[in-house]
């Protein structure tokens, strides 16, 4: 099996007060594939996205990375596997500068300073944010932190990238710069978000969860034209596909 897929099977987590968070999860994203995780706040997105780099563990079902079922004994290679990229920077940003934050995944890894010195040469190529190297994180605008925690990830080679809220935040251009981004790489891709345009500038695929179960798992467009389901599920149509109400009659 390709270490590129991912398996959810039967996935259940309660908080540890009880309180149920997700409820029955099972799907599969192959090789190469864009797949959006969306719906209301408490939806379970993010407790999701948390299983699949083993911050949280089941407390029913199975994660699977490839072949290897995700456990506190395959949690490193999990790790070199799926990279996440956290809502917030600021929750994933620590070191002095920019170069720092970035060289440090590689030299974990067990890299030379020489080797990972070309992995964050790449990695802020990459994100558009060379100039950036010696600037210290906690100094740049929203934008350019969301663009040092993507490459932070991506100096680490992952074969999947998890994501969530990538767009949150920003302004208009630093959105579409990162949707760019987003639609170059040849990652599995697993995307959490509320952008729903971006979901469909994205991904071929969207799963809809509501209250911790899969509602819906579809082409985003057919799922976005479905009136019974967004109301049920709590969402709006993505804004280009919502009426002018200026040229409506």
């Amino acid at each position: 099996m390709s270490h590129h897929i991912v398996e959810v099977q039967d996935l259940h987590y309660r908080y540890p007060d009880g309180t149920p968070a997700l409820q029955g999860v099972s799907f599969r994203a192959v090789h190469g594939e864009s797949v959006a995780l969306v719906g209301e706040n408490g939806a379970g997105k993010s407790t999701l996205l948390l299983h699949l780099v083993g911050c949280l563990h089941p407390t029913q079902g199975i994660v699977r990375i490839g072949d290897a079922q995700v456990t506190p004994k395959t949690l490193a290679n999990v790790r070199r596997t799926v990279g996440m990229v956290f809502q917030d920077p600021d929750d994933q940003l620590f070191m002095p500068s920019v170069y720092d934050e970035v060289a440090f995944g590689p030299l974990n890894l067990g890299l030379t300073p020489d080797e990972a010195a070309g992995r964050v040469t790449s990695a802020l190529e990459t994100v558009g944010a060379a100039h950036l190297r010696e600037r210290a994180p906690y100094h740049l605008s929203g934008g350019e932190k969301r663009a040092i925690s993507i490459a932070s990830v991506l100096s680490m080679s992952p074969d999947i990238l998890v994501m969530d809220e990538p767009t949150a935040s920003l302004d208009p251009r630093s959105r579409r710069q990162v949707i760019e981004l987003l639609k170059s790489f040849q990652h599995t891709r697993i995307i959490a978000t509320h952008d729903l345009d971006l979901v469909l500038d994205v991904c071929s695929r969207a799963i809809v969860l509501h209250q911790g179960r899969v509602a819906a798992d579809g082409p985003p467009l057919e799922l976005f034209n479905n009136e019974a389901l967004l109301a049920e599920s709590r969402l709006e149509k993505p804004l280009r596909m919502q009426a002018c109400p200026a040229c409506s009659p």
